[in-house]
């Protein structure tokens, strides 16, 4: 399935990582004082991994260019604003976008951004949005599947779904950690580092977004608004590997206008999310098709470090080198032909978030 690095191939112009995390001190410092999950506490706000998701700078260019990447959309990790009370997300969440913002003007050659959203209050949310995309040049934004304990779906998040519609953005649905209550009823019971990981990027993660993004499509998210597109990381996040079995929901939603695996094809796309799997990405082509698989490092979580990996391999990444020698090499060595492993590295990215081309 892997394809020999020494063959004959033609290397892909451009690679875009589209999942490449940053965050601010003054939203780390709220997410430690508010609550922030064992992610942050435990992981994104320790040493080396936070001074690298405080960079957007000449350190994250280098990493970049060690792994051949030539762009980078930024966003803000791990859960955002979104677990803040509603007074402290909103300034937050717009002084991160602001610096973003100025990260990509210094640098528009490198760097996009996706907005961070204070869902806490979805009217603001809305508001920020808009402010991004028509002031600031975001490309979207990027989400996590439930504010407190309640999924998007919710009917009050549903003017960040009318605005993301109108602004024709696409919305990142990335992983994050499951409610408490979940956590200690699915997730526990085994020692520390076992259970946070099966929480987190051994399972929890991924299924609380596949999860999230199904009950988008059971709401009627795309009947109301069709050509809303979303983005999966790590391959599709479950939902897309278990596709043809998520159709079965059809029977019962009478309501909606189209079959659930036809919104799944035809509403969302992927990225690699930092998993440098050759399998999960033909898995991913063989469900969507070459148009809707994208790349991404997971920055700076899966970015090589004095001790080895940035954290725990499997927490939600890999060395950023994974087994492949880094981001370009992965995508030069995709068992795709050459016109596929050019959308994989960098076409899709600038078509469906509307980047410049090289």
């Amino acid at each position: 399935m892997e394809r020999a690095l020494s063959e004959n191939i033609t290397p892909v112009r451009r690679v875009i990582g589209v999942e490449e995390h940053a965050w601010t001190s003054e939203l780390r410092n709220a997410l430690l004082e508010w609550g922030g999950d064992e992610t942050v506490n435990k992981m994104s706000s320790q040493g080396e991994v936070n001074l690298r998701l405080l960079d957007v700078g000449e350190e994250r260019l280098a990493r970049m260019d060690a792994s051949g990447v030539d762009l980078e959309v930024l966003s803000i990790t791990t859960p955002g604003t979104q677990p803040l009370p509603a007074q402290v997300a909103v300034p937050l969440a717009r002084q991160a976008n602001d610096v973003l913002a100025d990260a990509v003007r210094r640098h528009p050659d490198r760097f996009a951004a996706f907005a961070t959203l204070p869902t806490s209050n979805p009217k603001a949310a809305a508001a920020e949005l808009e402010r991004a995309v028509t002031s600031l040049g975001h490309v979207g934004a990027m989400l996590f599947p439930r504010t407190g304990e309640t999924f998007l779906d919710h009917d009050s998040f549903r003017p960040v779904f009318e605005a993301a519609a109108h602004l024709g953005v696409p919305l990142y649905i990335h992983p994050a950690m499951p409610p408490k209550k979940l956590i200690d009823i699915a997730y526990s019971g085994f020692d520390d580092m076992t259970s946070m990981l099966l929480s987190t990027g051994g399972w929890g993660w991924h299924s609380e977004a596949g999860l999230a993004t199904l009950r988008l499509i059971l709401a009627g998210t795309f009947d109301r608004h069709p050509d809303l597109q979303i983005i999966l990381g790590h391959w599709g996040e479950m939902l897309v590997p278990f596709a043809d079995r998520a159709d079965l929901l059809s029977s019962a939603a009478t309501h909606l206008q189209r079959r659930v695996l036809d919104y799944i094809t035809g509403n969302l796309s992927v990225t690699a999310g930092g998993l440098y799997s050759h399998r999960m990405l033909a898995a991913a082509v063989d469900v969507l098709g070459p148009d809707r698989v994208m790349f991404g490092a997971d920055s700076p979580y899966g970015a090589p470090t004095a001790e080895g990996t940035a954290y725990p391999r499997g927490l939600g990444g890999v060395d950023s080198r994974g087994s492949f020698g880094g981001a370009r090499a992965f995508v030069d060595s995709a068992p795709l032909d050459e016109s596929g492993r050019a959308k994989l590295g960098h076409l899709n990215a600038e078509r469906i978030l509307n980047l410049q081309t090289a």
